[in-house]
C-alpha cells in the first residue's frame, strides 16, 4: 500500500522505516529535504511540497505543535486540498485537544477519512518499530489506518470513536512521564546532597519497586547528567505540558503538578536549555540543593 509521511524528525524518521521495512511504498516530505536522504536510500520517494505525500491510501502527519500541523493540514494545495476521497489522514503528532477536533471535522467536510494516532515511546522505539499507538476514530478510518498503525507500532490500542480523546490520553501521558522526571529529580537531588551513589540508587529502584521504562530510562539520564543529544527538546515538553493545563481548564479540571511542570519547563528553557533533553527538568532540584553538576557540591 502507498503511505505518506510529513515530517522527518525523530520519531518520524523512524517511522518512516518501519513503514518501508513493512514493505508500504513510502512518500516522505520535510521542510529541511537533507533529512529525507537516508530514507531515499531505503526506497521511499522523496516530495517536495506536503500535498505531494498524500498521493496515496494514507498520510501520516508527525509534526512539532499545533502550528505546524495546522500549515500543512490547511494551506493552499496542503492535506485537505490533496488527500483523495475516503483515504485517511494518520495524526501521530501531540497536538492539542481542540485542533484535532478541527481536523475530525474538516476531513469529514471532504469526504476524507481521520485517524488521531499519538504514539508512546522515544526515537529508539520509533526507529525499532516498536511504540505504543492510541488511536481513536470511526471504525472505518480505523481498519483503513490500521495497517500502518501496526507496522509503526507493537501495541495498538483503540480507545473510541472519536479523535480528540486519543490526544487527550496522550497529553496525560506526557504530563505523568513528566511528574517521574521531577519526583526522581527531588529523590536524586536528597540521595546526592547526602554523598550517596546516584547511579546505585536508580539501580536499586529499577530493580525492586519501579521497575518501569519511564523510572529506568529518565532515572538513568538524570543521575548520569546525559542530556544532550535530545531525545525529546524541552520546549517540547514544555508545549505538552500547555496543552495539558488548556485542556484541563476547558474541562473544569485542577492540576496542581502541571502547573509546577510549567515553572519547571520554563525555567529550564529561560537559563539556556532549550537544546538539552526534558529530562533536564529532573536536574533543577539538585541545582536548587546547592549540587555541583556531574554531583559535585556547590561552594558556599
Amino acid at each position: 500500500m502507498k503511505v505518506g509521511i510529513i515530517g522527518l524528525g525523530q520519531m518520524g524518521s523512524g517511522m518512516a522505516m518501519s513503514l518501508l521495512k513493512a514493505g508500504h511504498s513510502v512518500i516522505v516530505y520535510n521542510r529541511t529535504p537533507a533529512k529525507a536522504e537516508p530514507l531515499a536510500m531505503l526506497g521511499a520517494s522523496v516530495v517536495t511540497a506536503p500535498g505531494d505525500a498524500c498521493r496515496g491510501d494514507a498520510v501520516f502527519t508527525m509534526l512539532a505543535n499545533d502550528e505546524a500541523v495546522t500549515d500543512v493540514v490547511f494551506s493552499k494545495a496542503g492535506v485537505i486540498d490533496s488527500l483523495a476521497r475516503g483515504a485517511v489522514h494518520i495524526s501521530s503528532s501531540t497536538i492539542s485537544v481542540a485542533l484535532s477536533q478541527r481536523l475530525t471535522d474538516a476531513h469529514a467536510r471532504k469526504g476524507q477519512l481521520f485517524v488521531s494516532a499519538p504514539v508512546l515511546g522515544r526515537p529508539e522505539v520509533a526507529a525499532a518499530g516498536q511504540l505504543a499507538v492510541i488511536t481513536a476514530g470511526t471504525d472505518d478510518a480505523i481498519d483503513r489506518a490500521r495497517p500502518f498503525m501496526e507496522a509503526i507500532g507493537q501495541k495498538l490500542f483503540v480507545i473510541s470513536t472519536t479523535p480528540k480523546d486519543a490526544n487527550l490520553i496522550k497529553l496525560s501521558g506526557n504530563f505523568l512521564i513528566a511528574c517521574v522526571i521531577e519526583s526522581l529529580g527531588e529523590a536524586l537531588a536528597l540521595i546526592g546532597k547526602a554523598g550517596l551513589d546516584r547511579r546505585q540508587y536508580v539501580e536499586i529502584l529499577t530493580s525492586t519497586l519501579f521497575d518501569a521504562p519511564a523510572y529506568k530510562t529518565y532515572g538513568a539520564l538524570i543521575a548520569q547528567e546525559k542530556f544532550e543529544p535530545a531525545g525529546f527538546a524541552a520546549p517540547l515538553g514544555q508545549k505538552d505540558i500547555r496543552l495539558t493545563l488548556a485542556a484541563a481548564e476547558d474541562l473544569k479540571v485542577p492540576m496542581p503538578m502541571a502547573n509546577l511542570l510549567k515553572d519547571r519547563f520554563l525555567r529550564l528553557i529561560a537559563t539556556g536549555g532549550a537544546a538539552l533533553d526534558w529530562a533536564a527538568i529532573g536536574s533543577i532540584a539538585s541545582q536548587d540543593a546547592g549540587i555541583r553538576p556531574s554531583g559535585g557540591r556547590r561552594s558556599s
